[in-house]
């Protein structure tokens, strides 16, 4: 790796996080503390505002900010790649934002690294997922944002119809059918209730809070108890 380029790297890694150890940055870099050090104290002097020191880690002073990142033709198509898979799997606003993301990208690029992503032969078939999935995917996304309770009118796969009162938590995509991850109040439990059989949705008014045993991280931890 070119110094320019560890250098560069450097600063990206304790510009993303609190506090950065040096024996955490040389691990990253596959570099020598020594290096780390020497790395930190070139840049210091030439104006990156790095605070901190060797033995108690390092941080980088509020406000700080870098010109428009570069990206190499293989991050660039990596990108290209990843909004053209998920882009029809995506509510229409969430997609829209990610189109508008790359469009954005892509426009500072060199014109090679540009034209080399952009004609990747990776693609996705449209039309994944129908219309009403599409509008009912963006209220959950934005109600499990918001953290508003949700009343669902939902059909199972036995055709059975149930009336439920649930805080979401997530929505998960399984290659065919996105799931919505929930909390019950009627089954006082975590359920999965897929999208496209939720036949009527009501976003209520009432938020709720996270409760010990009912958050999204208890229902990580409740299957792979069962699954471990």
């Amino acid at each position: 790796m070119r110094r320019a380029d560890r250098l560069f790297q450097l600063v990206q890694l304790i510009r993303g996080r609190r506090l950065s150890t040096a024996a955490f940055l040389a691990e990253r870099l596959q570099v020598s503390l020594r290096t780390v050090y020497r790395d930190v104290a070139d840049l210091v002097a030439q104006g990156v505002p790095i605070e901190g020191e060797a033995g108690v880690g390092y941080r980088m002073r509020a406000g700080f900010d870098l010109p428009p990142l570069m990206f190499t033709t293989d991050e660039a198509k990596a990108l290209v790649a990843a909004v053209r898979l998920a882009r029809p799997r995506l509510d229409t606003a969430l997609a829209t934002q990610a189109e508008g993301a790359l469009s954005k990208i892509l426009s500072v690029l060199p014109v090679a690294v540009r034209a080399a992503a952009e004609s990747l032969a990776v693609y996705a078939p449209t039309g994944v997922l129908d219309e009403a999935t599409r509008d009912r995917l963006e209220v959950l996304r934005l109600a499990t944002e918001s953290r508003h309770k949700l009343r669902l009118h939902y059909r199972d796969l036995k055709e059975a119809d149930s009336e439920r009162t649930v805080h979401p938590l997530g929505c998960f995509y399984w290659g065919q059918v996105w799931t919505l991850a929930a909390w019950c109040e009627s089954r006082v439990g975590f359920r999965s209730f897929r999208v496209d059989r939720i036949q009527q949705l009501q976003v209520l008014d009432e938020r709720f809070r996270d409760a010990p045993g009912q958050t999204l991280a208890d229902m990580f931890r409740a299957y792979e108890s069962d699954n471990g």
